[in-house]
């Protein structure tokens, strides 16, 4: 949501998202970066935004907002401070630092996007440069450019590898992934399409920039009634039979192990998270 539009920091109280980025970077323009912090700030101070998680992009380091925006969103105490093309792990422990300097609360966490070359070179450390670095952001579109490629439906081959290589580093600092945006808001195939396309590759969300998309969006990463069924089903099924001795678990004609359950048991804590949402 763009910080400085007070209309949409408004409309965004009921939208239906898990999360809400608001966003003083590329959405701002120079002229209007101070009363963009401003708004943001006065926005997560008010309290009025309900179950969402209020996340606030700053600019990027080494622009001459970068500082007073890290300051003022660390007073300001939202839930994430998302900081753009973040490329080492050195930047994300300077990053924590001046968060902990500007006083930020403990609930805060550093969420970083990854959009640059460098940075996907240095995924992995990245990821693993401190707890307080919960969420990794794709950024697919700066991805698609500093890579001189082309936006293509089910995105070419250079982005599907950035998104695997960074989801593997992300997995090993046991952190969460999001997928990045998808640009045609007219589109709602497309978007849907590409939506299952990341959960598919394992996801944990999609970044998205139209209310239009919060519903296709939720439908693609949330556990269908089927799949709660099938979960259950298979946990009772593995339960049963290791407590009876047995050596081999079929459930619907297929062999089940440890891994299939944790699987199920990870479906089921995502409806269960939905319901107390």
């Amino acid at each position: 949501m763009p910080g400085a539009n007070e209309r949409a920091l408004e409309k965004a109280k009921s939208i239906d998202a898990d999360a809400l980025i608001l966003d003083l970077e590329d959405s701002v323009a120079p002229d209007s970066k101070e009363q963009g912090r401003a708004n943001v700030v006065a926005a997560v101070r008010s309290g009025e935004y309900g179950h969402r998680e209020l996340a606030i992009r700053v600019n990027s380091i080494g622009t001459e907002w970068h500082d007073d925006d890290v300051k003022a969103a660390s007073e300001a105490g939202p839930d994430a401070i998302l900081v753009p093309k973040v490329e080492s792990a050195e930047q994300v422990r300077s990053i924590v630092a001046a968060m902990e300097a500007a006083g930020a609360p403990e609930k805060t966490q550093l969420w970083a996007m990854i959009e640059t070359p460098v940075a996907l070179l240095h995924a992995e450390e990245i990821a693993a440069a401190h707890e307080r670095l919960t969420v990794v952001v794709m950024g697919t579109n700066d991805i698609v450019n500093e890579t001189y490629g082309l936006h293509v439906p089910g995105r070419n081959a250079v982005v599907l590898t950035s998104l695997a290589w960074t989801l593997i580093a992300v997995r090993a600092a046991g952190k969460v992934i999001i997928d990045g945006v998808y640009n045609d808001v007219k589109n709602a195939e497309g978007f849907e399409a590409e939506a299952r396309q990341g959960r598919e590759m394992g996801f944990d969300g999609k970044t998205l920039i139209h209310p239009s998309q919060v519903e296709p969006a939720n439908v693609a990463f949330s556990p269908s009634e089927a799949d709660v069924e099938r979960a259950t089903g298979l946990i009772e099924t593995f339960e049963e039979a290791k407590a009876a001795g047995q050596g081999v678990v079929t459930f619907n004609n297929k062999m089940v192990e440890e891994l299939h359950v944790r699987d199920a048991r990870r479906i089921l804590a995502y409806a269960e998270a939905l319901e107390g949402r």
